[in-house]
């Protein structure tokens, strides 16, 4: 971890849990289907994960992919995740709820807050999708949430900086902005000099081929926008390192 900045990384495998670590992050974002912006990892993969790393795991608590207006048999999943992540080693959660009108859910994020006890929350990009980002800050701060993971309310965390930088300054240190979305080491430093930030998030990912030698082209396992079938997304140990060296570097 580069002194004065933690870099988090989200990962969907073993692999690239190991590979965040070795180069150089401060922690881990578990979920699965990154390519859905990350639901709720099996708790075999939160186990064997915790095997093989030492930084801390924060676990995504999300039942499925779409919006974060939840049904009431939707939050009982989430409730009974919860349950079972904190009791195979999680060492924080990351979750999120809104209203039908775009407002932070407050009573059911109290609800899975006190479930979540005594773990650190995150509260996640469901906030880049509130109606009014400084008032639901407010919100985020009276309920306890630890941190808060956003690209400004924007398609990427350089697109959102100017707001970032606002929400940061709004903070004044009650909860953690952490900026997200599209961060690279082309704009990396750029965000982190322009926010005032102290923690950011990132995937870090290459692309990379699949061991099948046979392969039938003509099946897919998912719907039509999907990854491809024989290829993996995999955190990248020297993308890693090399954020961490920018992120060092911008001291």
């Amino acid at each position: 971890m580069a002194e004065g900045f933690l870099m988090e990384v989200c990962v969907d495998s073993v692999e690239s849990a190991i590979n965040a670590e070795r180069g150089g992050a401060g922690r881990l974002e578990l979920c699965s289907s990154l390519l859905e912006g990350g639901i709720t990892p099996s708790i075999g993969l939160l186990q064997v994960v915790k095997q093989y790393v030492r930084i801390p795991v924060y676990t995504m608590i999300r039942p499925r992919g779409g919006d974060f207006l939840y049904t009431d048999r939707e939050v009982e999943v989430m409730r009974k995740d919860i349950e079972l992540v904190r009791s195979h080693g999680a060492d924080g959660l990351v979750l999120g709820a809104l209203t039908e009108d775009g407002r932070v859910d407050a009573e059911l994020c109290m609800e899975l807050l006190a479930v979540s006890r005594p773990l650190p929350v995150t509260f996640h990009r469901a906030f880049d999708m509130v109606h009014d980002p400084v008032v639901t800050l407010e919100t985020l701060v009276s309920l306890g949430f630890e941190r808060v993971l956003t690209s400004g309310c924007d398609c990427s965390a350089l697109e959102g900086l100017p707001l970032i930088k606002r929400l940061v300054e709004q903070a004044k240190g009650r909860i953690t902005i952490m900026p997200g979305g599209g961060i690279t080491e082309r704009n990396l430093q750029r965000i982190l000099e322009g926010s005032g930030v102290l923690e950011f998030h990132c995937s870090a990912r290459s692309s990379k081929d699949s061991a099948m030698k046979f392969r039938n082209s003509c099946v897919n396992m998912g719907a039509s926008l999907t990854a491809p079938e024989y290829g993996l997304k995999v955190a990248d140990v020297s993308k890693v390192r090399s954020l961490n060296a920018i992120a060092k570097n911008t001291l």
